[in-house]
């Protein structure tokens, strides 16, 4: 690498400013009481017999509490006599294994002994029916054989697709407990049809399987739940759309824009199902969704632990470091790819032996007339962006805006 050292090490690395991003963000801060509050509005517990075995379906994106929402619900089951166990319903993640799914379950928190409930996980699927363009609709064995299923999601905006029912309820019952099988069905006319194909699927679903509620919730922009709320089977289709509309109007944003260079820190799927959540870096997986964030380069220096070596994601980054080369479990992002039969996040971008090459690499890139003056933000990873560093040379700029805190003075940081 000694040849590329040389091509980059008169770039200069701008001194970097701490700020804070202050955005609308409403909190349930006794979620355990809302959970139940949720579902006592909602009047479904009545939907359950004295001994039914209650399926709890939960996934593997990253929901604030999903140890305690999951918890609650199990406790809501058992207030009434049902006999709950979960399953996991996260398509093809963890794996596409059972084994791997259960893990991906007790990564996230979500352990029997804090739960209060055993963990039942197969990839064995039942067919419920089939759209009329011959889509097969599956969901997991031990859910269907359950006398009633509920399930927990987080309703928000979609990283591939738009649409009225984008990632949230219909998508956990088609995709989720779907299993891989489900979620290859679901994918199998591409990120174009989802839109369509989602509620679409849903409705069998609901339709044909004992799920007698979801509990959904909505995260403001720290990544902490601002709404939780018990909808019944037969209502999920009907309101998910005006649920969405809220999820969106309380995302975060990076208030600069455009960006030059955007450093993440770590990426992966416990962050997003992209590894790094689009809306933020700009960087979509497919031409099916867009935003308005434009962002010449990114760089992402590291995965985090809760990826478990999956580096889905990474080809959406123009540049890493040999440190994520090393880490990457290439089957895992693979079938993820060929499920979802999105491949260009799995390609694998120019990497350096060094974060701080990486980023001069992505300065250099950037083709700036004077890189001294890059316009250069770096985060932690696209959950968290209340606490952000920018270049200097945005510092005027965020002393204009006021839902921006200056939070200490330029500094050369270490990378």
């Amino acid at each position: 690498m000694r040849v590329i050292e040389t091509l980059i090490k008169d770039i200069p690395l701008p001194r970097m400013v701490k700020v804070q991003q202050d955005f609308y963000a409403p909190e349930i801060l006794e979620v355990d009481k809302a959970v139940h509050d949720a579902i006592k509005e909602a009047g479904v517990l009545s939907r359950i017999t004295e001994g039914d075995r209650v399926a709890i379906a939960v996934g593997s994106r990253g929901v604030a509490d999903i140890p305690i929402l999951t918890r609650e619900v199990v406790n809501a089951v058992k207030s009434v006599g049902g006999l709950p166990f979960i399953v996991p319903a996260m398509g093809s993640h963890g794996g596409a294994t059972a084994e791997g799914q259960r893990d991906v379950l007790e990564k996230l928190g979500v352990i029997e002994e804090f739960i209060g409930a055993p963990i039942i996980s197969t990839m064995d699927v039942v067919e419920l029916g089939r759209l009329p363009k011959g889509l097969p609709i599956y969901i997991d064995k031990n859910a269907y054989e359950a006398d009633k299923i509920i399930f927990i999601a987080r309703i928000k905006p979609h990283t591939a697709f738009r649409g009225t029912h984008e990632s949230g309820l219909a998508k956990m019952i088609t995709i989720g407990l779907g299993k891989q099988k489900g979620a290859d069905a679901a994918h199998s006319y591409s990120f174009k049809y989802m839109a369509e194909h989602v509620p679409a699927m849903a409705r069998i679903t609901l339709a044909n399987a004992p799920i007698i509620f979801g509990l959904g919730t909505i995260e403001n922009a720290y990544d902490r739940p601002a709404k939780i709320i018990a909808v019944p089977a037969e209502k999920i289709v009907e309101v998910e759309p005006e649920l969405l509309l809220e999820a969106k109007s309380l995302m975060p944003r990076l208030m600069f824009n455009p960006i030059d260079v955007l450093v993440v820190d770590e990426l992966g799927k416990d962050i997003s199902g992209s590894g790094m959540d689009p809306h933020i870096t700009g960087r979509y997986p497919t031409p099916y969704a867009t935003g308005d964030q434009k962002t010449s380069k990114i760089i992402v220096l590291d995965l985090t632990e809760q990826t478990h070596h999956n580096a889905n994601g990474i080809g959406l980054a123009d540049i890493t470091t040999r440190k994520v080369f090393e880490k990457t479990a290439w089957d895992k992002g693979f079938a993820n790819a060929l499920t979802s039969l999105v491949t260009d996040v799995v390609k694998f971008p120019m990497f350096m032996d060094t974060p701080e090459s990486a980023v001069k690499a992505g300065i250099k890139t950037s083709a700036l007339f004077d890189p001294s003056k890059v316009r250069l933000v770096r985060i932690k990873n696209t959950l968290h962006i209340k606490e952000i560093y920018i270049s200097e040379s945005l510092l005027a700029e965020a002393k204009q805006n006021e839902n921006i805190k200056i939070l200490g003075e330029p500094h050369i940081i270490n990378w």
